[in-house]
């Protein structure tokens, strides 16, 4: 029954969470999360991560969107979300960033969150050289 409310939370949270902040019950207090820039341990931290996705967006970017395409329980204590992350930074040249990527959620005996491991289709670096490359329209249609 946890396991299906973590499932429900994050398909009704993950696709707006540049836009307002998701909600903590279902983690552990020492919830560890990892991407391949950020690695870290603890509830605090973890609100500090997505308010920090929010502030940057906001400030960077003059869209970006979460693209949630699915989220499912791949084994009893194993939750996979798949996304997309694509935006429209606030420079001149209007450059896009875009990339794939999914989320691990692992759960403990009481169906709560205590792992969230992030992979993305490429490098940090790959990512950021979308920042220097300018957008064809300026839409993300």
């Amino acid at each position: 029954m946890q396991v299906e409310q973590a499932v429900d939370t994050l398909k009704a949270e993950l696709p707006t969470l540049f836009e307002k902040d998701i909600s903590y019950d279902i983690y552990t207090k020492d919830v560890y999360f990892q991407d391949p820039v950020n690695k870290f341990k603890g509830k605090i931290n973890y609100r500090i991560i997505f308010w920090t996705l929010r502030f940057h967006g906001q400030l960077f970017f003059s869209e970006i969107y979460f693209d949630l395409h699915g989220v499912s329980q791949t084994d009893p204590d194993t939750i996979v979300a798949n996304w997309t992350v694509r935006g429209i930074l606030r420079v001149p040249w209007k450059a896009r960033i875009f990339f794939n990527g999914y989320s691990t959620y692992k759960l403990d005996k009481d169906g709560l969150i205590y792992e969230h491991i992030d992979t993305w289709d490429r490098a940090p670096g790959e990512i950021l050289k979308q920042f220097f490359r300018k957008g064809e329209d300026g839409s993300l249609g």
